[in-house]
Formats: C-alpha cells, structure tokens, sequence
C-alpha cells in the first residue's frame, strides 16, 4: 500500500526519515535556554511500513488515534538498540491495547502497524523534539 488513507489526505503529511509520514501539529511557544519546552506531531504507517530503530534526547509520549494497533518496541538505551519490550498501541483495551505509551528519553523504538490497517498516531516530545536530537540506528551488516 503506497497511497495514504482518504481520512489522512488533510493531514498535510510528508515522509519522515525514521519511516512513515508526518506533520508536526504544535510547538510551544515557551522556550526553556534554547528549546522549547513540548512539540507534537501526528504520525501515520501504512501496512508494511516501519519506524526504524532511532531514539531522541527527550521524553516520547505515543498516542493511539486512529486506524488498527501499532506495535511500539523498546530497545534500551545502550550503544545499540536492543529489544525489550513491545507495547501494542489501540482503541480495544479488552484485546491488551494501550491508548497511550511512554517512551524514555535516549531510549531506542521502533513501531510497525500490527495489521492490515494504516495507523494513525500522536507524538508529544518534552523537552521539544530537534533533529539534531534525533540518531537513526546503523543498519546492520
């Protein structure tokens, strides 16, 4: 699946380089030195796609909005990412979902939808999220 769902055709979405699609929906106006203290996105994957193992300096709260469940994994916060823990993101808490996940500052994610939905997330990052805050982990090999 390449096209994006017609619910998210308003979105004004752009490809990210972790994977996926987004548009940042909100940065504080409120600075703290030279960071702003809260930024939010709105995150799209389309069956098939993924969030590649990355990390950033702040606080990552991921928030179920729309579509099927999304698998959230945590890989530490080594020098490498290495799997710990997943967290399926989703509206049936009755199936295990979660509507919303925490993930650590410098901590290492990844995140795939867990069907065949498009999935449809919120990101809120505090202290505020810069790419130059952001690593993609190497590919291996």
């Amino acid at each position: 699946m390449t096209s994006l769902p017609d619910w998210a055709h308003g979105l004004d979405l752009q490809p990210h380089p972790e994977g996926g699609w987004y548009a940042e929906t909100y940065r504080s106006g409120v600075t703290i030195g030279d960071r702003v203290t809260a930024t939010a996105i709105v995150f799209l994957l389309l069956p098939g796609e993924e969030s590649a193992w990355h990390r950033v300096r702040s606080d990552e709260l991921w928030i179920h909005q729309r579509g099927g469940p999304l698998e959230l994994d945590l890989g530490g916060s080594g020098e490498h990412p290495a799997y710990a823990d997943r967290t399926i993101l989703g509206s049936d808490p009755s199936a295990g979902h979660r509507f919303q996940s925490l993930v650590p500052g410098g901590h290492w994610q990844a995140a795939r939808p867990a069907g065949d939905e498009a999935v449809l997330v919120a990101c809120v990052v505090t202290p505020g999220f810069d790419f130059a805050d952001f690593e993609l982990a190497p590919s291996p090999g």
